[in-house]
């Protein structure tokens, strides 16, 4: 299937078409090109298989939880974000902490059942989302794993089935715009099998690396909680470091990550990315954004909120629009930055 947007990687730069983000941009001196200036947008996708908990996420309007809206408007709500700017999502297949922080995830959130078997409404709700980002030229960042949801799978065996399943998946169906985040904060305590912590995690990246199809195979990685540098293992076998800056409170310190890794004996020419920072302060001239960006590093939004539909990207019901101030500041900092070029 021929499709439109094709990601790749050149040195340390990311490129879209075969040619480089923000081709020629530069911001007070800082290059912007290669960047991928993105926001976690993990819910896209999301539903709950828990008839107790599906209640919590019910719209105001119609007093009813619907994942099929929620999919249709995040897609209707892309293009304003890619005119923004913005070049990449991050959607999960377990999607992420729809309560912030909240330690105990009793809602059923997963692409996969427990034998690591894809459910079809959720990648039919993921196949909108790519075609969209596709047309537009963005890039998707899936995320496979997340804690929270991994102990639903049987055994390990189920996990490798998963994460093959959505390699093969996303490959056979074409898409060249997609670049997986294997697990989400590999390092985070909470994970039931030991295949997802930082002692093996470095295995599925190779992993997923290894499933091709037409030739083709995806750019692989995976994340570690805020502040946390990825170890040497997982940086050897990885083609961009992740990073996090949550609980990142001086902005000095993302520039201090990103030069610590950049130091690593394993490092080699690759992009930096950081995909998730809760942490803003656009209107000052130092923020957490802007340090990554005069390290060469892109830069990713996390925005949890409260589950009421008026603010928040990660907490279902979900107002995928840019409806309050916080979404504008960021918007307006990446279109200010990016020149709303892509």
């Amino acid at each position: 299937m021929k499709r439109k947007t094709r990601v790749e990687i050149v040195h340390d730069e990311f490129y879209i078409n075969g040619r480089p983000t923000y081709e020629g941009v530069s911001y007070k001196g800082a290059k912007i090109q290669g960047l991928l200036m993105n926001a976690r947008m993990v819910q896209g996708i999301f539903d709950d298989q828990n008839p107790q908990t599906r209640d919590l996420w019910k719209y105001p309007d119609t007093g009813m939880w619907d994942p099929e809206r929620n999919t249709r408007e995040f897609v209707e709500a892309m293009p304003l974000w890619r005119n923004h700017g913005l070049l990449s999502v991050v959607v999960g297949m377990q999607g992420g902490n729809p309560q912030g922080y909240r330690r105990d995830q009793p809602w059923r959130n997963s692409a996969f059942t427990r034998t690591g078997e894809l459910i079809p409404e959720y990648m039919a709700r993921l196949q909108g989302i790519l075609d969209k980002a596709d047309e537009l030229e963005m890039v998707v960042q899936l995320n496979v794993f997340y804690f929270g949801q991994d102990e639903h799978f049987v055994d390990e065996s189920a996990i490798l089935r998963a994460l093959d399943n959505t390699c093969r998946w996303v490959l056979e169906h074409g898409y060249e715009n997609v670049i997986l985040d294997v697990v989400n904060e590999t390092d985070v305590p909470h994970y039931e099998h030991e295949i997802l912590t930082p002692t093996r995690v470095h295995e599925l990246i190779q992993r997923a690396k290894e499933v091709r199809y037409g030739g083709r195979r995806l750019l692989a990685g995976t994340s570690f909680k805020g502040g946390s540098i990825p170890t040497g293992e997982v940086i050897s076998v990885s083609d961009f470091v992740l990073l996090h800056g949550n609980g990142v409170e001086d902005p000095r310190q993302i520039a201090k990550m990103v030069e610590t890794v950049r130091l690593m004996p394993e490092y080699r020419p690759m992009p930096i990315l950081f995909n998730e920072d809760d942490h803003f302060g656009f209107e000052k001239d130092e923020n957490n954004m802007m340090s990554a960006i005069n390290a060469y590093a892109s830069w990713g939004f996390l925005e949890c909120g409260e589950n009421n539909y008026s603010d928040g990207y990660q907490s279902p019901p979900v107002n995928w629009g840019i409806n309050t101030p916080l979404k504008k500041a960021f918007f307006g900092k990446v279109r200010e930055v990016t020149g709303g070029a892509g």
